[in-house]
């Protein structure tokens, strides 16, 4: 599976981060992030979204939602992994895989999971080294939009049915790339949505299994 998307010049500010190995220098760049109640201190880089900082959706994604309780949890497009090892140390019973084309983006998680002590409950890897029977009671994401609608509906097709019976996913997506109508198609899909949450032009979504 890819996600293949064409930038705009506004969009390669972002360095390519869609890409499955990014072609600019590797830089490493420190994060820090107040999230839940704690503080986390992660690592970014050049080539990854979001680089050396918390992103205005992720950011409205946390602050309008309360943690997981546990379970395992699938971090869709984790990047750096600041989402995934959120809920990972917020719910000692969850077990988080984070997913992501980029292998930066692999690499600087499970570098940040090391870095807190959680690689015997968060992994990232690539789509493809992901067991295709393996199944989710959360999925939690800042999905890619700007792969363009349809390699964001294939994306999300992909992912949404590894959701357990009694699963949710929970997503942010800002209004003005169309949350509104992703809202309206995950429902048609049988994934009946709704919002939990907004701020700052971005809509949280809850999508459960019909």
């Amino acid at each position: 599976m890819s996600w293949s998307v064409v930038t705009t010049m506004s969009e390669r500010s972002e360095e390519h981060y869609f890409s499955a190995d990014p072609s600019v220098p590797f830089e490493r760049i420190p994060v820090a992030a107040h999230v839940w109640g704690r503080d986390l201190h992660l690592v970014s880089g050049s080539g990854v979204f979001a680089k050396g900082r918390l992103d205005v959706g992720t950011a409205v994604l946390f602050r309008e939602t309360e943690p997981p309780h546990g379970g395992r949890i699938l971090d869709l497009g984790c990047g750096y992994g600041v989402i995934g090892l959120a809920c990972a140390l917020a719910a000692p019973t969850a077990y988080v895989t984070g997913v992501d084309v980029n292998e930066r983006a692999v690499l600087l998680a499970n570098e940040n999971a090391a870095t807190l002590g959680l690689t015997d409950r968060y992994r990232a890897q690539l789509p493809t080294q992901v067991p295709p029977e393996t199944s989710y009671d959360e999925i939690w994401s800042n999905p890619p939009i700007r792969i363009g609608k349809q390699a964001l509906h294939a994306l999300l097709l992909t992912w949404l049915p590894r959701l357990r019976p009694d699963g949710r996913a929970v997503m942010v997506v800002g209004k003005n790339l169309g949350a509104d109508s992703l809202q309206r198609w995950l429902t048609e899909q049988g994934y009946p949505t709704t919002r939990i949450g907004s701020a700052k032009g971005f809509r949280v979504l809850e999508s459960r299994r019909a």
